[in-house]
């Protein structure tokens, strides 16, 4: 690839300052394992995994070889009515990897897809039962669902809703668990805010339980600045869910395959979802792919009519894409036969050392950590909220590192492949710069 720069107008980047990036592009050109080399060569520590997304390291010769093979053999196939071997085998694959109760796969493109996907069949199951009247949906303030629709609707972040109007009707929202009085630098699970979870039991007595379909969580609210759920409030919310026949969705969409140092945030927390959505590290973020993981309850349900009539009415064009399948395959056998899982639990105890070491950093406020995942809190500026983890990001770029900046966050989750000496280094740019920001 040449250094040279392509025009960089046409193209509309998503969730980006578009006319300040193009003025002072950074731009990647290459990838491999830990790191990123940019278009004037300056190698950059991949401290966020791309978007959550490369667990097992960048252009793994697994993946890509599974990828290249597939493409030579069968390019694309439709997922209505037709179906190829490869996705069968990697669906019995991931369902035997997830969670108990986890035992049959629907699959879409992306997070965002997933999520509505899981709405939909929540709604869709509850009408098989008899109990249409089942419609209204319980998200989170500070959740992150995607940008459909349906996912912005449920999610709680407020810059991603203002834009787009009333969104779904029939919402309502439990208030986010983050407190600094009570819970800055805790080190894993706070043990102050499990009781937050009963202000669910109140949002019910308003609408009357009778007609709530699902309450939609992540385990960690990752997109808000990883804030970790307080001790005993997933399983208060699981058990209010239950008593009520509310179905429970948990958003593994960041938390699913190691990053909590189990394979997914809901064996770490020891919570059984009825549906879970998950993408990002399902293919290693080499090729798009989700997926919507439910109970053989919900799928019986919905197995209605005779048997060539259409259960459910949705789906995608690149549903079960053959590229998609090689690709998550690959990224599944991998998972398992380097035990990167484990490896991520084995390494939780020197990485939560290594970013609770800042804790004395200038202007740093909080620190959350659990698995090989963090959060570093800044105290914002006056009136120019977001702007020093903006400058955080930029800088730490510069040095050589990649973070996601969520607000005044720094949110750190480096491939689960990371040795402790990169742990190291990210630690030492990211003390440098913290303690140079004005």
């Amino acid at each position: 690839m040449s250094n040279l720069l392509p025009n960089l107008e046409a193209y509309w980047m998503p969730y980006s300052g578009n006319r300040y990036f193009k003025k002072n592009p950074r731009m990647y050109k290459e990838a491999s394992g830990m790191f990123y080399t940019t278009s004037t060569d300056q190698q950059v520590l991949d401290g966020a995994s791309g978007l959550w997304c490369c667990n097992t390291g960048h252009c793994h010769p697994k993946i890509v070889e599974a990828v290249q093979k597939q493409a030579e053999t069968l390019d694309y196939a439709t997922a209505f009515q037709l179906g190829h071997p490869t996705i069968f085998e990697m669906a019995d694959k991931l369902v035997n990897m997830a969670p108990d109760g986890m035992t049959h796969v629907f699959f879409s493109n992306s997070g965002s897809e997933a999520v509505d996907t899981a709405l939909k069949i929540a709604l869709a199951y509850h009408r098989a039962r008899g109990e249409g009247h089942r419609t209204r949906l319980i998200g989170r303030e500070k959740g992150y669902h995607g940008v459909g629709f349906g996912g912005i609707s449920v999610g709680g972040m407020s810059p991603n809703r203002k834009m787009f109007g009333a969104l779904l009707p029939a919402v309502d929202h439990l208030k986010h668990t983050h407190n600094l009085e009570h819970n800055a630098f805790s080190v894993g699970q706070p043990e102050w805010g499990g009781h937050l979870a009963d202000e669910l039991s109140d949002i019910l007595a308003l609408h009357d339980p009778s007609t709530v379909a699902a309450v939609i969580l992540e385990p960690i609210a990752g997109s808000a600045g990883v804030l970790i759920p307080p001790v005993g409030y997933l399983d208060r919310i699981r058990k209010i869910c239950d008593e009520h026949g509310i179905l429970l969705i948990m958003d593994e969409v960041i938390t699913g395959f190691g990053r909590t140092g189990a394979s997914f945030g809901t064996k770490r927390f020891g919570v059984q979802p009825d549906l879970m959505t998950i993408a990002k590290g399902l293919t290693n973020g080499a090729v798009p792919m989700s997926a919507v993981g439910t109970t053989g309850t919900i799928y019986d349900a919905l197995m209605e009519g005779p048997p060539g009539m259409i259960e459910l009415f949705h789906g995608y064009t690149y549903s079960a894409h053959p590229l998609a399948c090689a690709a998550a395959l690959a990224t599944l056998e991998l998972y398992e036969n380097e035990r990167l899982f484990d490896r991520a639990a084995e390494l939780a105890p020197y990485w939560e050392d290594a970013v609770h070491s800042l804790k004395d950093g200038k202007n740093v406020i909080d620190i959350r950590n659990i698995g090989l995942v963090a959060g570093i809190e800044l105290a914002p500026r006056d009136g120019a909220t977001a702007a020093r983890g903006y400058d955080c990001f930029v800088r730490c770029f510069e040095e050589g590192l990649m973070i996601r900046q969520s607000g005044d966050t720094a949110a750190l989750a480096p491939p689960l492949i990371i040795e402790k000496t990169e742990i190291d280094r990210i630690i030492e740019i990211l003390r440098n710069v913290i303690n140079g920001l004005d």
